[in-house]
């Protein structure tokens, strides 16, 4: 049984600032203002990153008048740790049993 990790989501992730901006957005929902605030970045480098969480399905958002608030979506993130969790259980049990291929 091979296991494989999703590994357009991993590029997604591997960003620092969407790393920090998931980060953020675990703990609670923020518009584009609170982001901006909180990272640091420039608007229109935030909304980019935002475009790029949003078409990778990472988060949902809710307009709110001329706002727009950003969600984690666990899910997401739990299917991730998912698949990083059968990794270390294969990892795991190849390393019980010993098992290992034969060298030509």
């Amino acid at each position: 049984m091979l296991t494989s990790v999703d590994t357009d989501l991993m590029r997604v992730l591997a960003d620092p600032l969407r790393l920090r901006i998931v980060t953020l957005l675990a703990h609670e929902t923020l518009c584009t203002t609170h982001l901006v605030e909180e990272t640091g970045a420039k608007q229109t480098n935030l909304s980019n990153h935002m475009r790029v969480l949003r078409e990778a399905g990472v988060v949902d958002t809710e307009p709110c008048g001329r706002f727009t608030y950003y969600r984690l979506r666990p899910e997401v993130i739990e299917a991730l740790a998912g698949q990083f969790a059968a990794l270390a259980q294969a990892a795991r049990a190849t390393a019980e049993t010993n098992l290992k291929r034969s060298c030509p």
